[in-house]
């Protein structure tokens, strides 16, 4: 919790008058036994009734004040919490953001999600509380402590004997609870994991017949929360009883001890008696409270040091640059270039790509195949810096893509992925990623060379009209062309294409390469795809297979001379097509 201190920095006067304004109130109420005890005392024992009305008045005006602070305590309390909720809300959202795509892999979407709401929610919790209680009830204990020693001090170490039981107690279950509450925010993930994945995977499991199979999932997953669950709350549970014991066997020991000290001599009164257990009973009341308190700040302890790991973690891939560099202006240098490339996802781990080498010069076309897992996202993914290469370098436009702000180098290049993902609200508000600026003009453009605009203009409301989350509203060959469409809207110098054909049938993706090659001729295309046909007429092609480059070179030159590629071609056309 410490580590997130600095979200406080604004809230420096709601932190210090919320505490001052409940220790007026513990002040207050420290008061209030003293006022019955002189009010059986002076009062009821004497018959003077008419101090019993006017202490009865003092007694009124203490719980006034106190409620008026309570009340002030509170609302800095709410402020403070709300708005510390909402400044780590946006800095770990802000945090993700700078986070490279190897970080964000580690740490898992559900994972996340769950760290930007369950845990700030507890975590802001606990500045509320702590805001409102965490000095109230320590007060309230010792200053029922010091008004028992001024009452009796020998009657004071019962007191003493009961704190220090009920401390004991507060620390055992605290330092065992702590561990398991952060178990349970693990098991909030997991439980989150399979939510995502039944609800975003909910066809497939419908079309597979598994929704026994994945309740059944979901039925372990969520008992075994529960039985974490239970096991924290049985150990939180013994707070209040063994709390309540102590204090009962105290105030039986207060009557016991008092009475013999009334009836002997002692020089205690009646009223005396009344005021010690009263202090015992607030003792009590607050040490319930704290148990409460240990709880809740043990719950955002655990959320605290979740949300602290996220930024703690830092990206992988960092700007050397904040500032735009000079590109060479010269028309020989590559367009894009790999120099001896080779990079694994994981320093322990085996190479993903090995030794790739090969240019790309401007307005180019270049096609990319290769088997499952050869690695093909992989090597396209280092053009925009997704991910650091291990050993080599990646150029665009004769520079280091480690040398480029992010900004002007992802600015360049226009990406459509494997996945279609499109965004809630219209389909202009889509088109406009790249290009805020983009008229509607350059956004038809786009629409015909990507072959949506067939459908988007039989839509009621054109490129008004609303896209769901995800675009579930578009089928997939749909969702694929609005993405392409997106990313040529923005009119980068690199399209990058990464398998982005696979939902559209033969003749829209022969219909979609020819308006390609006719309206992107300045424009570096790169095809990323399985597909031989689409990409049998690129300038360039290159074959990967395992995470080398088994062969680059045009159709003709590959068919002859790579045994990859002859093997890909061969088994999607006959012989005299490929020829063809």
């Amino acid at each position: 919790m410490l580590k997130l201190k600095r979200f406080l920095k604004d809230y420096k006067k709601n932190i210090i008058i919320g505490p001052i304004c409940k220790l007026i109130e513990a002040v207050l109420e420290l008061l209030v036994p003293l006022v019955m005890a002189s009010i059986i005392d002076d009062g009821v024992r004497v018959g003077n009734t008419s101090y019993v009305y006017k202490m009865g008045g003092v007694m009124v005006l203490l719980a006034v004040a106190g409620l008026a602070s309570a009340l002030v305590c509170q609302y800095m309390a709410s402020r403070a919490s709300q708005g510390v909720g909402t400044k780590i809300r946006r800095e770990l959202f802000k945090h993700i953001n700078t986070l490279s795509h190897n970080e964000l892999d580690m740490l898992g979407t559900p994972s996340l999600i769950t760290r930007m709401t369950n845990d700030i929610n507890q975590v802001q919790s606990g500045v509320a509380m702590s805001i409102r209680l965490l000095t109230r009830a320590p007060f309230i204990v010792v200053g029922a402590i010091v008004m028992s020693m001024i009452i009796n001090l020998k009657m004071s170490v019962i007191f003493l004997i009961a704190t220090v039981l009920i401390g004991i107690t507060l620390y055992l279950v605290m330092s065992r609870s702590i561990p398991i509450f952060s178990a349970i925010q693990k098991k909030l993930d997991r439980i989150g994991l399979i939510s995502r994945e039944n609800l975003s995977g909910n066809r497939v499991i419908r079309a597979f017949s598994k929704q026994d199979s994945e309740t059944q999932r979901i039925n372990n997953a969520t008992e075994d929360l529960a039985k974490t669950s239970i096991r924290v709350s049985m150990l939180s549970a013994l707070l209040s009883p063994v709390t309540y014991a102590v204090t009962d066997l105290s105030i039986i020991a207060i009557i016991y001890f008092g009475a013999i000290n009334v009836n002997i001599g002692g020089g205690m009164l009646s009223g005396d008696i009344i005021a010690l257990v009263n202090y015992m009973t607030q003792i009590l009341l607050a040490m319930i409270v704290v148990a409460n308190l240990v709880v809740l700040l043990t719950k955002a302890s655990a959320s605290a040091e979740r949300i602290n790991a996220v930024f703690e973690t830092k990206p992988s891939v960092v700007e050397k640059n904040h500032s735009d560099i000079i590109i060479p202006d010269d028309k020989n240098i590559s367009q894009v270039k790999f120099d001896d490339v080779t990079f694994t996802y994981n320093s322990d781990g085996d190479d993903e790509l090995t030794d790739i080498s090969f240019e790309i010069k401007k307005g180019q076309t270049i096609g990319i195949i290769g088997g499952t897992g050869s690695g093909k996202s992989t090597l396209i993914n280092l053009i925009p810096r997704f991910y650091d290469v291990k050993k080599g370098a990646v150029l665009v436009d004769g520079v280091n893509v480690k040398e480029y702000p992010f900004i002007q180098l992802r600015k360049q290049i226009g990406i459509v992925p494997q996945q279609s993902v499109l965004f809630s609200g219209t389909i202009r508000d889509n088109m406009k990623w790249q290009n805020e600026n983009a008229a509607d003009d350059d956004i038809y453009k786009a629409l015909k060379i990507a072959q949506a605009y067939d459908f988007v203009s039989k839509l009621p409301k054109g490129l008004d009209s609303f896209v769901e989350q995800g675009g579930k509203n578009f089928s997939g060959g749909q969702r694929q062309r609005l993405c392409i469409a997106r990313a040529i809207t923005g009119n980068p110098k690199i399209l990058i294409l990464d398998d982005s054909f696979s939902a559209l049938d033969f003749a829209t993706d022969a219909k979609l390469r020819m308006a390609l090659a006719e309206n992107t001729k300045d424009m570096t295309v790169i095809i990323v795809t399985q597909r031989c046909s689409t990409i049998r007429n690129s300038d360039l092609i290159l074959v990967l297979d395992d995470g080398c480059l088994a062969g680059k070179g045009t159709h003709e030159e590959l068919f002859e001379n790579c045994e990859t590629y002859r093997e890909i071609c061969l088994s999607q056309l006959s012989e005299t097509e490929v020829k063809g």
